[in-house]
């Protein structure tokens, strides 16, 4: 793996000249719960409410919905987030979406989806959704699906900011610093590695230390 800049402090970069694009690419940990609470709170309410879906059925599909998130983070982080390409507008789209975040890990404001894509992605999940499990299923699934965005959200920034004295919190937190740290090209998933297992990108037992 080619070694390259990683900053161990909590300092950032500027990002775009304009500060009115710079005031909107960093982040405060609590946006994607103010964001997307509501959400999750109103989807519900349709559930029962407005679809009135059987209990059974709904908790199903709310836990699908988890289920979907935690294959779509791997993809997403494993496909889009680590696509490297080759022209220098692409290198800078690549830097704004993921790249930062590997060079400036500490950031403490660019830990966290910026709503400018995680509000359009919702958008497009929910009626691709919609699509395939109709407009009633869609309601306790896509509560679910944005739950486990925003555990997914959280988690990442614990891991950064916070220590962790349960095992299992811990085998988290390294997994994702070895991931940082010494091997990029595996151990895409954050809030879990079930899915670096099934698809084989989990780390080789002699990677399981970051060397930071």
């Amino acid at each position: 793996m080619k070694q390259t800049f990683v900053s161990n402090s909590q300092e950032s970069t500027r990002m775009f000249k304009s500060d009115f694009l710079e005031m909107f690419s960093k982040i405060h940990f609590i946006t994607p719960l103010i964001l997307f609470v509501p959400v999750v709170g109103y989807f519900i309410y349709k559930t029962f409410f407005v679809f009135h879906v059987a209990v059974l059925l709904a908790i199903a599909l709310f836990a699908l919905g988890i289920f979907a998130w935690s294959l779509t983070e791997y993809i997403m982080h494993r496909f889009l987030f680590h696509y490297h390409p080759t022209s220098n507008f692409g290198k800078r789209v690549h830097f704004i979406f993921h790249g930062v975040h590997h060079d400036y890990p500490n950031d403490a404001k660019r830990l966290v989806m910026a709503p400018a894509v995680s509000i359009p992605l919702a958008f497009l999940y929910y009626y691709l959704f919609c699509a395939i499990l109709g407009v009633e299923n869609v309601a306790p699934f896509f509560s679910g699906f944005v739950c486990g965005y925003l555990f997914y959200d959280m988690t990442h920034y614990a891991i950064h900011h916070f220590q962790f004295k349960n095992g299992l919190w811990q085998k988290i937190k390294m997994h994702h610093m070895v991931h940082h740290y010494k091997d990029d090209e595996n151990g895409y998933g954050v809030s879990s590695k079930f899915w670096d297992i099934i698809f084989r990108t989990d780390f080789k037992k002699q990677n399981n230390k970051p060397t930071v």
